[in-house]
């Protein structure tokens, strides 16, 4: 059985800043990722364009160039990619976490392809695996997703995009540029406050102008395999519908939190317990890194201002060490 000194549970960005800090400070490490490198930037749209400029998305002060100042989905993916390999940081790809115990000073970590120990864990799983449900009937067919991927999809068909964040909007206007008839189905009065501020006017002209239909304060009711029920302030509306969208936001794995022992705040918030001068959790020798610090305030915390969790989790480390 292999022993390290610290497993980082996660390789995104900010599980890949930890590995990088971890090697600087001659902590013997292991980060396991239960998909590909930077599994959650593979998994966003093929178009998508981040808010941060490249410079915030720098770890480990390796420089990030990019064509724009606000780089896209493949130059993450390379830039990310690149680090990895070349530092030969050590980590196991497509290796799921199955169980970790708590024993004495150390835990145990199986996964679905060893077993490990270490002294220290760190979580830094982000939140999009789970999606926020939309629980109504029909949210189970085929033609229902809550991931977007590629416009060319749904050329030519009848789209409902649920959600009016970030990427419900910009799924909304790549669609209907490739040629979907788009509804739009947002649940407050207007399109969201933080959607990219090159890219809310764009949507709200497209929807002054009738080119994408928009439902305010309004909630999906049913799905059918040809219709899509609306409620609005004005009664149920009747689409017809060859796909929908339900772009309405992921949250952390708090199943996985609550086996490790993390305690959660009770309120809808579901804030883990951590102390953020050292972000070691209320389990002795279990950090918490990046987005999953915010619970369901996904938008908290992000690459640029979690960045900083990977030294101080580190030191905190060395400091027991020594």
């Amino acid at each position: 059985m292999q022993d390290f000194d610290v497993i980082i549970i996660g390789g995104g960005p900010i599980g890949i800043a930890c590995g990088l800090e971890a090697k600087k400070q001659g902590i013997s490490f292991l980060i396991i990722e239960k998909g590909p490198i930077v599994n959650s930037l593979f998994n966003y749209p093929i178009n998508m364009q981040f808010f941060s400029s490249s410079e915030k998305l720098e770890i480990d002060d390796i420089p990030f160039i990019s064509k724009e100042a606000k780089p896209k989905r493949n130059e993450a993916l390379e830039y990310y990619r690149r680090i990895v390999t070349s530092n030969q940081l050590n980590i196991h790809l497509f290796e799921k976490v199955m169980e970790v115990k708590k024993n004495n000073n150390s835990f145990s970590i199986t996964t679905n392809k060893n077993q490990y120990t270490a002294k220290n864990i760190v979580v830094a799983t982000g939140f999009y695996d789970l999606p926020n449900n939309l629980n109504v009937p029909g949210e189970d067919l085929p033609k229902v997703s809550h991931y977007y991927k590629d416009p060319h999809f749904y050329a030519s068909q009848k789209l409902a995009v649920v959600g009016a964040s970030n990427s419900a909007i910009d799924a909304a206007l790549e669609c209907y540029r490739k040629g979907a008839e788009v509804s739009l189905i947002i649940r407050g009065p207007e399109v969201g406050q933080r959607v990219k501020y090159w890219v809310r006017p764009d949507i709200i002209n497209r929807i002054n102008e009738g080119s994408i239909k928009a439902y305010y304060n309004a909630a999906v009711k049913e799905i059918t395999p040809t219709e899509i029920h609306i409620k609005t302030p004005d009664g149920t509306v009747t689409l017809e519908n060859d796909f929908v969208l339900a772009l309405t936001g992921y949250m952390p794995n708090f199943e996985f939190l609550e086996k490790l022992g993390i305690e959660l705040s009770q309120d809808e918030k579901r804030l883990p317990n951590y102390n953020p001068d050292t972000m070691e959790s209320n389990i002795g020798g279990l950090y918490l890194a990046g987005v999953i610090c915010g619970g369901m305030e996904t938008h908290k915390w992000f690459i640029e201002n979690s960045r900083i969790h990977a030294p101080i989790i580190m030191k905190s480390i060395k400091d027991k060490r020594n």
